[in-house]
Formats: structure tokens, C-alpha cells, sequence
């Protein structure tokens, strides 16, 4: 059956200073829904009317709906598929699961399969009392903002109560057990025939994640000597103390091992922070104008231009330009960097936690086919990693998080915006402001960038407290 490919609507913001879009929602967030598993919404019941509201949104003619279900390594991930497989088999779709396995893997599995969705149960980076669900739709790409709409509206409403299909025509379920051979497989093969990782020593850190069995084994396969970390999940040792969220054991390792390198996964496995061989952390931002500027290099990259989202670094802007490299800015979340170079027929962008999106071989951030592009660049270049980094050189920011019991629109916070406009003013064009609410949390995030540190941490200290007299 031939089946269209749909292009995500836009949600792209290039105006500094604006977050990605969630008004009017009350559950997705700019990664899908995320909470307190076992707490509204991420509970068993709204899993399963997520299931439900799914399959509507899927159905089309005849044709008997399949949808991939991966997850990570979470306790609560038994709960939620279980919940969710039975809401999309209650509407006559077919499921299959294929347990732990990074994001991007049920993104390549589901258009290898020709499925009509994938699910994603993960809340990345998060600890283990959390998790979340997220969907891809058949052509690989997360659903787009009005489809999520609809799903969510399905959801809290009852138009679907009544339907209740029988006999033959509930769903099936079956355990995708080659999933993980199929992934490694698609993976390695973006790695070039005519080189190898044959000599190279790599930590690796697998946050004890999704991605704990695959990349080890993929980078291994390639003639990697491979040292593992985080890689025995027990259900609630996910992200704790180690893996991109929190690299200093990382570090240490590659110190003591005298590796080449050290790389880091997130929670899903979506996500790539590296090491250099002198245990120092390698900027997110340096990472993709080493990236973009070997495709550049090699003519592979179209318009001369990437995607980045505005938490990347004027750094980044700089280093680019010696190559002649335009950045186009989006708001945060990987979808939108994703948007915008579909839109504009860009193969490369990302964001600087560690998102990297080469749209030649997938269509979602995968952390062990980041790893592969830049191990690809290094052994190109024969240079070190430190070497290779010196290409960015970074301006100075300053991150404040503050944690807060509801969403507030900010341009009605007075003394916020009081304090936004001194700050810019001041800093003019030797720096930037950046306040946004998290997607994915209930954080206000407060970004100031700028050459003086001790000035923007000033700038920083002063628009954080007159956020909290605002919510007060």
C-alpha cells in the first residue's frame, strides 16, 4: 500500500527570546506528555485513552493500523505500555514491542516497518520517578502541533466511548524480537566503509538507559575498544549520577583509562555530550561547528547553512563564519530544529545539549549516529578531539532554572520585563537575554550571554529575583 508523506506543520520561532508554542494545551509539551509517573497525567488511565485517541487519529480505510512501542529502562515503563497497548488494541490496532531502545530507533523502525505510528516511553533526561510518552508518525518525524491537539482533545472528551470493536477486530500484540539487531544495523551503516575505529579507546556512558545495549555494541562492532558505563539498569538508576545529565564520572574514566575519547547518552539515548582525552568537557556548540563545518567542507552541506535554536551560543555564530556558515535560530526543542530544516531543505542542525540532527540518515536526534559522525570527522582529520574543538571559541552564559507552581504569561510579569529590558540594554550587542518556560518542566529558564561573566551573572541574579517577587 503506498502511503504519503505528510510535511510537518511549522512551529518554528526565529525571534529571540520566544519558546516554543504551548498555548491552549494542557498535556503536550514541546517532547509530548511528561509528569510524575503514576501521577495526572502520566497515569495508566490517560495512557490508555492516549492509545485510544491515537488509533483514531490513525485509522484510515480499511487497513489494520500497526504501531511500535519502545521505551527506556524506567520502573514505570511496564505500567504505561501495558496501559497504552491496550488502549490502541481496544481500537482494533496492532501493536508491537520492542522494550528498551533509544527514541531514535522507534523513529527508524517504525518507517523500516511501514508501521502507522511509533511510541516513545521516556521522560529523557528526567530522574526515574518521571516519564513520559511521545509519538512519531509513519514517515519517522514527531507529530506535528495540531495533531497532538487533536489527540489531546480526543482524549479529554468522550466521542470515542462508543466505539468498541469485537472479536477479530481487536488489536494483536507481538514482541518485535530482532528490533535491536535492526537498529545497530541501521546505524553503523552511516559510518563510512573506508574507515574504522580500530586503535581507538572510547567511554562510553549510557546514563543506564535506552541506549545501554546498543551503542556499546555498535561502536564495538566498528573496532572500537570499548570501556561501558551505565549500562545495569535496575529501573531507578536512570540519569542518577551519570550519563549526559552528569558526566564527571565520564570524565574521571577517560582520564584513568588514557581514552580517546568519552561519550555520553542521555535517558533515551537521543542525546550525545563528549569528552576529550584530557577529561574536559567538549561544548554542545563546539561539537556541531565541528560537525557543520566538515559537511561544509565536504559540500554536503545545502546553503551553506544549519539550524540551531536560540540556547546555542554566539560562539557558534562566530566559529561558522569563518567557513562562510549561516545559522538559522529557532525556539528550543529538537522538533523545531527539525521544522525548520525541513522547511527549508537544511541536513544538519541541532541544539547544544547534545541534539543532533543529520537529516541524511534519520529524522530525529540519535546520540549513537552523532557519536559516528564525529568519530568520522576525527579520524578524517587524524587531529584530537582537543584539537578539533579549538574551531569554537566560547562566549561566556550564565543558567538559571527556577522551579515554579504554574505557567504565568511573562510579558504580564512587570518587574520581569522591567528587569528583561535593563538587562538588554545594557548588554546591547555584546551579549543576549533569553527567559523562557522549560517544555519539558516546571521551570523558568533565565539564559544571559554575554563577555563581562561577572556582569551577566549580575544580569541573571537580577532578573531571577524579579521573576520571584512576580510569582510571589
Amino acid at each position: 500500500m503506498t502511503r504519503s508523506r505528510r510535511t510537518r506543520k511549522s512551529a518554528v520561532q526565529h525571534e529571540e527570546g520566544i519558546a516554543a508554542p504551548i498555548a491552549g494545551r494542557k498535556l503536550f509539551g514541546t517532547d509530548g506528555i511528561r509528569g510524575v509517573a503514576n501521577l495526572h497525567p502520566m497515569t495508566a488511565e490517560v495512557a490508555m485513552k492516549l492509545g485510544r485517541a491515537l488509533a483514531h487519529i490513525i485509522a484510515h480505510g480499511d487497513h489494520r493500523q500497526l504501531v511500535i512501542i519502545g521505551k527506556d529502562t524506567r520502573l514505570s515503563g511496564y505500567m504505561l505500555e501495558q496501559a497504552l497497548a491496550s488502549g490502541l488494541m481496544s481500537m482494533g490496532v496492532d501493536v508491537a514491542f520492542v522494550g528498551p531502545m533509544p527514541t531514535p530507533a522507534i523513529a527508524h523502525l517504525t518507517t523500516s516497518m511501514r508501521a502507522d505510528a511509533g511510541a516513545v516511553i521516556s521522560a529523557s533526561h528526567n530522574s526515574y520517578e518521571d516519564n513520559g510518552i511521545k509519538f512519531f508518525s509513519r514517515d519517522g518525524f514527531k507529530l506535528p502541533d495540531e495533531t497532538e491537539e487533536r489527540i489531546e482533545a480526543i482524549l479529554l472528551g468522550n466521542a470515542l466511548d462508543s466505539h468498541r470493536p469485537t472479536a477479530t477486530k481487536v488489536g494483536a500484540a507481538v514482541r518485535l524480537e530482532d528490533a535491536r539487531g535492526r537498529y545497530i544495523a541501521a546505524v553503523k551503516a552511516t559510518f563510512p566503509r573506508n574507515l574504522t575505529l580500530e586503535g581507538l579507546t572510547l567511554v562510553v556512558d549510557c546514563a543506564n538507559g535506552a541506549g545501554y545495549r546498543t551503542m556499546p555494541a555498535v561502536l564495538t562492532e566498528l573496532g572500537a575498544k570499548v570501556i561501558p558505563l551505565g549500562v545495569e539498569p535496575d529501573g531507578t538508576n536512570i540519569n542518577a549520577g551519570c550519563g549526559a545529565v552528569a558526566p564527571k564520572a565520564l570524565q574521571r574514566a577517560v582520564v584513568a583509562a588514557k581514552a580517546h575519547l568519552g561519550l555520553a547518552l542521555d535517558g533515551d539515548a537521543d542525546r550525545l555530550v563528549v569528552v576529550d582525552e584530557r577529561g574536559n568537557l567538549v561544548a554542545g556548540d563546539a561539537v556541531l561547528a565541528i560537525c557543520a563545518a566538515d559537511l561544509e567542507a565536504r559540500g554536503l552541506l545545502k546553503r551553506r547553512t544549519m539550524v540551531a535554536t536560540v540556547m546555542s551560543s554566539m560562539g557558534l555564530d562566530r566559529a561558522l563564519a569563518r567557513s562562510k556558515i549561516k545559522v538559522i535560530r529557532t525556539g528550543v526543542g529538537d522538533r523545531y530544529v527539525v521544522d525548520a530544516m525541513r522547511k527549508g531543505g537544511y541536513v544538519f542542525g541541532g541544539e547544544q545539549s547534545g541534539h543532533l540532527i543529520f537529516m541524511d540518515h534519520a529524522t530525529t536526534g540519535d546520540g549513537t549516529l552523532a557519536a559516528l559522525q564525529l568519530l568520522a570527522v576525527l579520524c578524517r582529520s587524524q587531529k584530537t578531539m582537543r584539537e578539533m574543538s579549538t574551531v569554537y571559541e566560547p562566549v561566556p552564559q550564565v543558567l538559571r532554572n527556577l522551579r515554579v507552581r504554574e505557567r504565568r504569561d511573562l510579558s504580564r510579569l512587570p518587574l520581569a520585563q522591567h528587569a528583561i529590558a535593563k538587562s538588554r540594554t545594557a548588554l546591547a550587542q555584546s551579549g543576549r537575554v533569553l527567559v523562557r518556560f522549560s517544555g519539558t518542566e516546571a521551570l523558568i529558564r533565565i539564559l544571559v550571554e554575554g563577555t563581562n561573566e561577572a556582569a551577566i551573572e549580575r544580569h541573571a541574579d537580577s532578573i531571577a529575583a524579579a521573576i520571584q517577587k512576580d510569582l510571589a
